[in-house]
């Protein structure tokens, strides 16, 4: 089976510059729990994959984190979908972790855990450290346009991977190249 890889916030939820410090702050991006369950349908496993400095920063604690992953699984599950895991670091920028994009740690984690080969997984984000992860580890970086998407286009105009609106365009992308 497959795997797609993806970022949480600015791809699957609404992000905030002020950081998803609770359930009730976590609002998915219209379309994508639908591209969550597009891909379960079409014999696709998902992760999710993203840096969660709140934690070091002390805006919220693990046990939130969990909560907010509750609220996020049980989402895409009413809409079809299922993630398999997920794997974040908890760390800040300053802490000199490696799991923490545009490092590779997540995606080693990943790989180790599941005896997955990352050469060409579809990897989605909406930034520029989540593109430099995912091209690092060999795995095929797609960006999305929702969070910080845009922006990350806008600052990086030469950035040569596939890009697209949001998660559900991204998706279509896969199943229609995978095919």
């Amino acid at each position: 089976m497959d795997w797609v890889l993806l970022d949480r916030d600015g791809v699957i939820n609404e992000d905030s510059d002020a950081y998803i410090k609770s359930p009730a702050e976590w609002a998915p991006i219209t379309g994508s729990l639908e591209a969550i369950a597009l891909l379960r349908h079409n014999g696709f496993r998902v992760a999710v994959l993203t840096n969660q400095s709140g934690i070091a920063r002390g805006l919220f604690d693990r046990p939130t984190l969990e909560s907010i992953h509750k609220k996020m699984r049980d989402m895409v599950e009413q809409a079809g979908g299922h993630l398999d895991d997920i794997f974040y670091c908890p760390h800040g920028p300053e802490d000199g972790c490696n799991c923490r994009k545009p490092k590779t740690g997540l995606f080693e984690q990943f790989a180790r855990k599941y005896g997955a080969d990352l050469d060409g997984v579809p990897a989605i984000g909406d930034s520029l450290r989540d593109i430099q992860s995912a091209a690092s580890v060999g795995a095929e970086p797609i960006l999305v346009e929702t969070g910080k998407g845009a922006k990350t286009l806008k600052r990086n105009p030469d950035l040569d991977v596939s890009s697209f609106s949001n998660l559900y365009e991204a998706v279509q992308y896969i199943l229609y190249t995978r095919r």
